[in-house]
């Protein structure tokens, strides 16, 4: 593969473009058990979240690594924010007629 260079620019590696930068951490969101009442840091990949058409109908999920409980919390219109904001995967629930 060749890369094509304006006159009197130098070339860049990739080594260079990226050196300085830093690893980012991943996002992890703090819960807690209502059954075992262990508190815990999860990934997004270990949150759902399902946004409905009114607040009673919007909620996020996950099960407790510490007793396996299903867990499923109300989420506001904050917490869906800091939520998707963090990767967390969104199902949208269709209203019901």
């Amino acid at each position: 593969m060749s890369e094509s260079v304006a006159p009197g620019v130098r070339g860049m590696t990739v080594e260079s473009a990226f050196a300085g930068m830093t690893s980012v951490s991943p996002v992890v969101f703090k819960a807690g058990c209502p059954d075992c009442r262990e508190r815990f840091e999860l990934t997004a990949a270990a949150l759902r979240l399902a946004i409905g058409a009114t607040s009673r109908t919007t909620f996020y999920s996950f099960t407790c690594p510490e007793c396996g409980a299903s867990v499923r919390k109300p989420a506001g219109e904050r917490i869906v924010e800091l939520l998707t904001g963090g990767g967390v995967r969104t199902l949208r629930l269709a209203p019901t007629p």
